[in-house]
């Protein structure tokens, strides 16, 4: 930890057990952290809402009863962004679902060890105090499965997110709102896992992916018979997530008489298969999502009234990320690791003047934008970056940035000059394969260098023959000696596409 964040480390412990206060004692004795006590959590509760809020809460759950879990929901309701870790006196899996579903972080079980406490105590303080690149708080960051993370940095999507944790304890229907791309798919991954449904399916159609025959069939299955005595038989996906949550995206383009079909679902858990007659019993829970403008859809009939009331009772608005700038740094720097390890690669730094020109850029395409923008930034070279006067060319002179103000830093395109917007299809396809063709490349530098240049150690640690390295060195014409490793050769394309970049030749 760096010695600023230690001596703001705040912790407010709520029991009266020594067998829990005195590891903690020690522990925050050797940090130099500042210990408070309460009794109880209505204690804690008036602590909050009157005094400094602690950097984290620890709070004890006293036998088997339920008032420490009802604390914790209250706890979450006052103070959405304060990071809990439970203490429980038993190992009881559905205790220990129910809290992390109510907004715990962690808990742990009696009798606790100091080194596991003190591991769980700085996982939840290290975004906060880890000198990142920014200066966001961990509890800013909650995981929900399979890579994907809910960032809530700023008023608006703390806000958000407290609406999604009241929802998740309802069950009926969501409609998410929101620009394409903002993170509506997100959102209803949020409520879904915060929900009792969490450890069932999570399913999501795209209803402007299918023309109306297809989604028809992906949602509600189908059974036929055919004359050569050959049927088909299909489950829609509301069949398949029974118990679990759907999420229909894009919900405004699915076709008036699916949209009476759904109509009968949500009225009366029942639906039909094509082709069957006997209606089947359904329960799930129905999200809906859309980036277009419902209302106006709803006055021109393309979207049945009754469907859309039906939805709307409960609404979650998802903001742009212009309007939620203070994210930005964090949401670079969760990409950029995100990125880096899908491709194996080490990751980069964004200067000061690169952070700056993002947060002065509007994003009209939010977060998809945006993580395009950080692959663009990892794979390709900086010479790349370099050849216009605008970190952001063609998107303005209110978000562009001199070159003479970023000195050595690249510049960015986010938005494409107009030969790559005028590109042919082949063109595209060239430059997806000139990417593709840099992070290879760059993996390959990145192993050899860890290696110092040990092929054989090399070809192990990206999991590709020794044969295969020793081609991939020469096609790339990578040497040990020469500086300036991340650069291809002006004389010696990279493939036969026709791409050259610039340098003075050879890995080092």
């Amino acid at each position: 930890m760096a010695t600023n964040a230690i001596e703001t480390v705040h912790l407010l412990v709520v029991s009266r057990e020594p067998a829990v206060l005195r590891p903690l004692w020690s522990i925050g004795e050797s940090n130099c952290w500042h210990l408070e006590t309460a009794d109880s959590g209505w204690e804690a509760m008036e602590r909050l809402q009157s005094g400094a809020i602690p950097s984290l809460l620890l709070l004890e759950l006293a036998g088997s009863d339920g008032d420490g879990l009802h604390m914790l929901r209250w706890l979450r309701r006052v103070r959405p962004e304060l990071p809990i870790i439970l203490i429980s006196p038993t190992d009881d899996a559905e205790r220990k679902q129910e809290a992390i579903r109510l907004g715990a972080q962690a808990i742990l079980v009696r009798p606790l060890e100091e080194q596991q406490l003190e591991f769980v105590i700085r996982r939840h303080l290290g975004a906060a105090s880890s000198g990142a690149e920014s200066d966001i708080r961990s509890e800013d960051v909650a995981s929900i499965g399979d890579g994907v993370f809910f960032i809530a940095a700023s008023p608006v999507m703390r806000k958000l997110r407290a609406q999604a944790e009241l929802l998740a304890q309802t069950q009926v229907p969501v409609l998410i709102l929101g620009e394409s791309g903002s993170g509506k798919s997100t959102a209803a991954q949020l409520i879904h896992g915060l929900s009792v449904r969490s450890g069932l399916k999570l399913l999501k159609v795209n209803c402007a992916a299918l023309p109306g025959h297809l989604l028809e069939e992906e949602l509600f299955g189908c059974d036929r018979e055919a004359e050569n005595g050959f049927g088909r038989t299909r489950t829609g996906k509301i069949e398949w997530c029974d118990k679990g949550t759907l999420l229909l995206d894009e919900i405004v383009e699915m076709p008036p008489h699916l949209q009476h079909t759904l109509m009968q679902v949500l009225q009366n858990k029942r639906l039909v298969r094509l082709g069957k007659e006997k209606p089947a019993e359904v329960d799930v829970r129905i999200l809906a999502a859309t980036s277009a403008n419902i209302e106006q859809a709803v006055a021109n009939k393309r979207f049945r009234e009754d469907l859309y009331y039906r939805l709307s009772a409960f609404t979650l608005h998802v903001p742009p990320l212009r309007q939620r700038k203070e994210e930005i740094p964090l949401l670079l720097h969760h990409f950029m690791q995100q990125l880096a390890k899908h491709y194996g690669l080490p990751a980069r730094n964004f200067t000061p003047a690169v952070l700056d020109a993002c947060q002065r850029y509007s994003w009209p395409g939010n977060l998809s934008e945006l993580e395009r923008f950080v692959k663009r930034y990892l794979v390709m070279p900086d010479h790349e970056f370099a050849s216009g006067q605008e970190l952001f060319p063609g998107a303005g002179a209110e978000v562009g940035y001199p070159m003479s103000k970023l000195g050595t830093t690249p510049a960015v395109s986010l938005a494409g000059d107009s030969r790559e917007q005028a590109a042919a299809p082949e063109s595209l396809k060239s430059l997806v394969q000139s990417v593709r063709i840099e992070a290879e490349r760059n993996a390959i530098v990145a192993a050899l260098q860890k290696t110092n240049w040990n092929r054989k150690a090399a070809a192990r640690m990206i999991k590709v023959s020794y044969r295969t390295l020793l081609y991939k060195i020469d096609q790339y014409h990578l040497r040990p000696s020469t500086p300036n490793a991340l650069q291809f050769s002006e004389e010696h394309p990279s493939s036969g596409n026709g791409n050259r970049f610039k340098g003075n030749g050879t890995a080092s």
